[in-house]
């Protein structure tokens, strides 16, 4: 996951320096690499108004996904879509 990288402005490694992206508005989960890839891959040749579709289909307000993802769990906002349970 490249989201540390990004979070700690370091993100050099990740081949996303040059576009300054500083949140997560989606995600999928992969259980296989290649699939992953594959994925990754077909979004990549989506137009740019689909992906837009597709986030908003799960995150209407851009919401950062990763905002408390590197915080203590008593920290965690109680609003927050990915709070523990």
């Amino acid at each position: 996951m490249r989201t540390p990288f990004v979070k700690s402005g370091d993100s050099k490694f990740c081949g996303i320096a040059k576009y300054n992206i500083t949140r997560l508005a989606y995600f999928e989960v992969c259980t296989d690499i290649r699939d992953a890839i594959a994925r990754e891959k077909e979004i990549k040749d989506w137009r740019r108004e689909k992906k837009i579709a597709l986030i908003e289909s799960v995150n209407p307000t851009w919401q950062d996904l990763s905002a408390d993802w590197y915080t203590c769990h008593s920290e965690r906002s109680e609003e927050s879509p990915l709070r523990a349970g």
